[in-house]
């Protein structure tokens, strides 16, 4: 029996003379064995890989951690219920990174912690999941790439697209060359979302450690209509819907592209159309992305994002979706649909069905953390897509088109735009990233 399971039971109140009972559930294994993982945030997403990851017969889940204690110990009794032990429950990520039997964790904050928790947790010496967009902006985004391959450590990006079996088909067709050469990808998010109204400040709940939440983002007064959830509409905590969700398919779009590089001209129109409220961020929103090649004709492509969080209408058959535009055809790719391929005149040529993509990629993560190999979505993958929502929306926010130089990882001649590569954080936090 390993240390960390005589802990799980001492901290569930059994004795070790009573492991055989638990074990029925759960079989002791040899020291080494099992990865040993900890769940840093316990919303909705956050529960569900802690969930998911403790499923895992070679997984022991030895945290949860969240600032809300009533979302930390329900995401503790729900894995108590299913797997027969209790996990311990925290509210600071710290008491997660400094065991040093923690292999690796889970990252299902707010968009504001991912990157600051992930440069932690990295170097604590532990692999990480993170969950879309794996940064809040441009700069953290390339301080986790960088602090990956310092520490030699396995970063999986949570857009568990890129382990789907359907979507890996179809991104073979068009590297095949199934429908010639792909210039244009569109992808579109269309969908509908809440109304988070309009709120004064007020005080946060019990059990709720709003300083702990807000961790190296500047201090602003508790709002319940940036609490759970709701944070993802405003510039300090969160990235928009074309961060939230939009950012699955532009990681499709990008990849069919087969540009593993970052684009040089940002487009961008948008705002808020349909919601009356404090959201933030806009609720219609199209953004063109060029990337230049060599300049030549054939070389240049173009990556088109569309977004209306207001309108339940299916795209092309996809409420989501991807659709690609070659010289001799075209393919269509629901992230949780499926995919069609059509020849001249719209002649459907070839389709494959829907496949899970959340059971291979977390897998990926585990098996890439046994063989050092980078996993389908490394670290580097999330940060040329999310740095794609990040330009969007800097673009969309400034309303006017932008220049990037990829290689530096800043605009080119516009000041104002190249201070929304990175943001102000706390001064003297203690998760304030170094060097962002």
């Amino acid at each position: 029996m390993t240390s960390h399971r005589r802990e799980f039971l001492k901290q569930a109140g059994v004795g070790v003379a009573a492991a055989a009972a638990i074990g029925a559930v759960r079989p002791a294994r040899a020291a080494g064995e099992a990865f040993v993982l900890g769940a840093i945030g316990c919303g909705g997403r956050g529960t569900f890989l802690a969930t998911s990851f403790a499923n895992y017969d070679d997984v022991e889940l030895a945290y949860v951690c969240d600032a809300d204690e009533r979302r930390a110990e329900a995401a503790a009794k729900q894995i108590e219920t299913a797997k027969g032990y209790r996990p311990k429950v925290v509210k600071d990520l710290r008491r997660v990174l400094e065991d040093g039997a923690v292999d690796a964790v889970t990252i299902g904050t707010p968009d504001h912690w991912h990157g600051p928790a992930t440069l932690l947790a990295i170097d604590a010496g532990k692999h990480v999941y993170v969950e879309k967009p794996c940064s809040h902006n441009i700069r953290e985004g390339r301080l986790m790439v960088e602090a990956a391959r310092r520490n030699k450590k396995i970063v999986q990006t949570g857009t568990q697209s890129r382990s789907g079996q359907h979507v890996i088909d179809a991104m073979k067709k068009l590297r095949e060359g199934a429908i010639g050469t792909v210039l244009t990808a569109k992808v579109w998010n269309s969908q509908i979302r809440g109304n988070i109204g309009h709120a004064a400040p007020s005080e946060p709940p019990a059990g709720f450690d709003y300083d702990l939440w807000l961790g190296p983002a500047p201090h602003v007064p508790f709002q319940a209509n940036r609490h759970h959830y709701t944070w993802h509409w405003w510039h300090a905590f969160g990235t928009g819907d074309m961060g939230n969700d939009g950012v699955h398919d532009l990681d499709l779009g990008r990849w069919g592209l087969g540009m593993e590089i970052h684009p040089s001209t940002v487009t961008a129109v948008g705002g808020k159309y349909f919601f009356d409220d404090d959201q933030q961020f806009p609720d219609t929103q199209t953004v063109i992305f060029e990337y230049p090649g060599d300049g030549k004709v054939g070389s240049r492509r173009q990556l088109i994002f569309e977004m209306r969080i207001w309108s339940p209408y299916r795209q092309e058959g996809y409420e989501n979706g991807n659709a690609f535009y070659g010289t001799e055809g075209m393919l269509l790719l629901g992230k949780g649909d499926d995919w069609k391929l059509f020849g001249p005149k719209n002649q459907l040529l070839e389709s494959g069905g829907l496949s899970d993509r959340e059971t291979p990629h977390q897998r990926n993560f585990l098996e890439c953390i046994k063989s050092g190999k980078r996993p389908n979505a490394d670290i580097e993958i999330g940060h040329y897509t999310a740095s794609l929502c990040h330009l969007g929306n800097i673009a969309s926010r400034l309303g006017r088109t932008l220049h990037f130089d990829g290689k530096k990882e800043q605009f080119v001649g516009d000041d104002e735009a190249s201070k929304l590569v990175t943001r102000e954080y706390r001064k003297g936090h203690w998760a304030a990233p170094k060097g962002a």
